[in-house]
């Protein structure tokens, strides 16, 4: 690895810069047309609207729309981030993601965060789930637990090291991921959009900030789908998957949160009854170890 990627993978993510380029994104996606402003047809040098034009839609003046759009949002009142938000039409995500980033919550140096323990009876209800794959997830996509229909589906995640179990790497940096989703484009723009979220909420974690180098030093498309700065949060929706022994299912899956923990998600994948991924997903149990692909 050259300097410069050692220099990337090492860098810590400024909040000033991801305030800075959120803001500036989504004001370039809306035209006057959009939020019924007049376009008298002149050239425009950048696409979107201007500066002036966002801070007239948010009765803010411009000069402090483009102090906040520089990166500078101390002492921002939460009135006026959500008069921006507003004219710059932010999903309830985006709006979250724009308060992390200009009034991140105030915290105390603390030392590096070991990697998340789930508690023996999270594991032991993973377990009793024996029909249907589900797992735990952490912070920067980190897979923490997860039962034997998810080996099944999945792969072994068990024969990996720890560092290595979270799904960006895997989706960005394993092929067979990248085999495994039939929309695999799909599934890494879910988890950049995660990625981007965990970024506001949590800018001085320096594990993140390390994926997020790495990342972005040995896979051009996460580079090209970071630099969106797109965010979202999704708890449920519908994945297809091409499992090498069964073919292909479609699952639909849900995420809940564990009480006591925010930073823990409990994902399940379960098909339509009477389907023929739900069949699939029988078969899978009935093998067993057997079922397990090599990934």
């Amino acid at each position: 690895m050259d300097e410069q990627a050692e220099a990337a993978v090492s860098r810590p993510l400024d909040r000033r810069a991801e305030l800075s380029e959120f803001l500036r994104s989504r004001r370039a996606r809306l035209k006057p047309e959009d939020v019924g402003l007049p376009d008298f047809g002149r050239r425009r040098r950048v696409p979107g609207l201007r500066r002036e034009e966002l801070a007239q839609l948010a009765g803010v003046s411009a000069a402090y729309y483009t102090r906040l759009e520089q990166g500078n949002g101390r002492n921002v009142s939460a009135e006026v981030l959500d008069s921006i938000a507003r004219a710059l039409r932010l999903t309830d995500a985006e709006h979250a993601h724009l308060t992390h980033l200009a009034k991140p919550a105030p915290h105390k140096k603390r030392p590096p965060a070991r990697r998340p323990q789930v508690r023996t009876a999270l594991q032991h209800l993973l377990a009793s789930m024996d029909a249907v794959p589900a797992y735990i997830t952490g912070r920067r996509t980190e897979i923490l637990a997860w039962n034997r229909m998810a080996t099944a589906l999945f792969g072994d995640w068990g024969g990996l090291a720890p560092e290595d179990r979270t799904w960006a790497r895997l989706v960005f940096l394993c092929p067979e991921y990248r085999e495994l989703f039939v929309d695999w484009e799909q599934k890494a723009i879910d988890i950049v959009c995660g990625l981007r979220m965990d970024a506001g909420r949590f800018p001085d974690d320096a594990r993140l900030a390390a994926l997020v180098g790495e990342l972005s030093v040995k896979s051009e498309e996460f580079r090209r789908l970071w630099a969106t700065h797109d965010v979202k949060e999704q708890f449920y929706g519908v994945k297809r998957l091409r499992h090498p022994l069964v073919g292909e299912l479609a699952l639909g899956f849900e995420g809940l949160r564990v009480t006591g923990d925010a930073d823990l998600n409990l994902i399940v994948y379960h098909a339509e009854p009477d389907s023929a991924s739900a069949e699939s997903l029988r078969l899978l149990a009935s093998w067993g170890a057997a079922a397990v692909p090599t990934l």
